[in-house]
Formats: structure tokens, C-alpha cells, sequence
């Protein structure tokens, strides 16, 4: 946030010196809105020129752009403003110079005045704020968490880890064919190894037992056993 804000007011700083730069002294007392843009191209000659077709027009451009590249946080777009101060105001130089045989810098005024400083300064500025500044992030680094690796203190935990060995007897979690889970709070009965599992206990007795064929009433080979009638 800070670096393109600061980015900005570079480029902002860059784009009023540009613009400001027509209005004074280019060379031998000569305005730079003076100089039409065409003679950029065709030859420097004396003809006056008008304001919106002068040196005037592609820095105005520049300083739109270089808005434009603030308000949407766009490099590429400042940076391609600065070149373009930049490139109009050497190529005035190769004409001029080519126009008047030499460039001079004298301190009566009759050479390269401040108005090419303005204009240089202003390319260089719009540059720097371009570097200065962050543009705008990708959605892939606005959302949290996405792209990050976890932290190398956690461990990853294994679905199938072996259990606590105060919960073995709750080990496996799910039930295996051919296995008995215990799920009644009370414990099982003991069985006493001399006369086996108790049979009135429900809980040892899986089954119910069929009765004796000797004990049964209906039997005809085998009939019950009755006490003999008393005698007397």
C-alpha cells in the first residue's frame, strides 16, 4: 500500500512537470509549445505552431495515461507514459540539433534551456514511480491460505495409527465377522471350569435347549418317570 501510493505521487510529480514543461524556454528563448509536432518528424523550422498541436499534444497524452495507470494500479501503463516524455523530448533534441548545427548550453540563454530539463525530468520521474510502485495482486495472492505449505510443526496424522495402550480393548474400531463386541455396561460372567457356562444365565446361553426326548410326555417309548402311588 505504501509503495504505491508513494509510486504515485512520483509519477503524478512526473506527469505535472511534463505537462509544465511547454509553457517555458526549450531553446534560444523559445517556448516549447512553439514548436509544432510535426517538425519532430519533418525538421525544426521557425513557423509558429498552435497550442494543441505543438510539443504540448503527446505530453498531455503521457499525463493521462500516467492517471490512468494510478487510478487502476497498472505499471506497465505509467512506465510506457514516462518513455513516451521521454521519447518526444529526445527526438526534439536530434532536430534541434540537426536544425542549428550544435546543442549548447550557455549562461546567457541562448542554448538548451530549463523547459528540456522540465520535460526530461518528468520522463525520469513517471519511470521511477513506475518502479516504485506495487500494482495491483493477482486474485491467486489475494485469497488466504491458497498456495501456502503447512507449517513443518505439524505432523500429519495417520487414519490408521494404532491405539493408546490404555484403548486396546477397544481396538479394532469396526466390528470383524466372527467377533463378539461386548456391549453391555455390566461384565461377563465367569464360567466355572468344573460344571460349565450356568444354562439359566441368558447371557451364556446363545439358544434356547430343546428338551429331553426322555422327559417328554408324548413320547411313547420313553414316558415320563412318575412316583409310584402311596400304599396304604
Amino acid at each position: 500500500m505504501i509503495r504505491n501510493v508513494l509510486g504515485s505521487a512520483v509519477a503524478l510529480a512526473g506527469a505535472a512537470s511534463a505537462v509544465l514543461s511547454p509553457f517555458r524556454a526549450w531553446y534560444d528563448g523559445r517556448a516549447g509549445r512553439d514548436y509544432r509536432v510535426r517538425d519532430l518528424f519533418e525538421g525544426i523550422t521557425p513557423t509558429e505552431s498552435g497550442v494543441l498541436v505543438s510539443v504540448l499534444l503527446p505530453f498531455l497524452a503521457a499525463a493521462a495515461l500516467v492517471v490512468l495507470g494510478v487510478v487502476l494500479r497498472s505499471r506497465p501503463v505509467v512506465a510506457f507514459a514516462g518513455l513516451v516524455v521521454l521519447g518526444f523530448t529526445v527526438l526534439w533534441m536530434v532536430r534541434q540539433g540537426q536544425a542549428s548545427g550544435s546543442l549548447v548550453v550557455a549562461g546567457d540563454g541562448s542554448g538548451l534551456q530549463v523547459g528540456v530539463v522540465n520535460a526530461l525530468a518528468g520522463g525520469v520521474l513517471m519511470l521511477i514511480g513506475a518502479l516504485l510502485m506495487r500494482g495491483r495482486r493477482s486474485g491467486r495472492e489475494r485469497r488466504p491460505g491458497l498456495g501456502r505449505r503447512p507449517g513443518r510443526g505439524r505432523e500429519p496424522v495417520e487414519p490408521s495409527a494404532a491405539p493408546a495402550p490404555d484403548r486396546v480393548d477397544t481396538w479394532p474400531p469396526t466390528r470383524e465377522p466372527g467377533m463378539s463386541v461386548q456391549t453391555s455396561p455390566w461384565p461377563e460372567p465367569e464360567v466355572d471350569p468344573y460344571t460349565g457356562p450356568d444354562p439359566r444365565d441368558p447371557r451364556t446361553r446363545p439358544y434356547p435347549q430343546a428338551p429331553h426326548p426322555e422327559d417328554d410326555p408324548r413320547d411313547p417309548v420313553h414316558p415320563p418317570h412318575r412316583p409310584p402311588p402311596p400304599q396304604g
